[in-house]
Formats: C-alpha cells, structure tokens, sequence
C-alpha cells in the first residue's frame, strides 16, 4: 500500500534534476486537469500537488513517488 499524505506535509521525490522537495498543497481523489493532461486519481490511489522548496514549481506526483521528510 502506498503511503497516505496530508496537506502541509513536507516530501521529496527523484526527478531528472535530482532529489526535490517541496510541501503538499493539494490531495486529489478525483481525475483533474494538470497543465492541459487528465491526470487518473482515485481515493484508493491519489496524486499530491506539491509546491517545491527551491523554485516554488508546481508539480503533481502519486504517494508511490513520495517520502515523507522528518523536519
């Protein structure tokens, strides 16, 4: 089971940049529009919207892809 994340949560996750992180703004259960793509989510299997520490880039990732960061 993938782990759950609230808003407020401070994660990372690997992109082609290296490892980022950033704080969850936004948890969707429900298929959404992100940057002109449906993305799939489900309550079973939702996306997070994080907004990350360095650039205040908006990104939009599974738990699966996620860890939670002790602060």
């Amino acid at each position: 089971m993938t782990e759950r994340f609230s808003v407020g949560d401070h994660v990372a996750w690997n992109s082609e940049a290296g490892h980022v992180s950033g704080t969850v703004t936004k948890v969707y259960t429900e298929d959404f529009d992100y940057k002109g793509h449906t993305r799939r989510a489900s309550s079973d299997d939702p996306q997070y919207e994080i907004k990350s520490d360095r650039t205040d880039h908006i990104a939009a990732h599974r738990g699966s892809a996620l860890r939670l960061l002790d602060d």
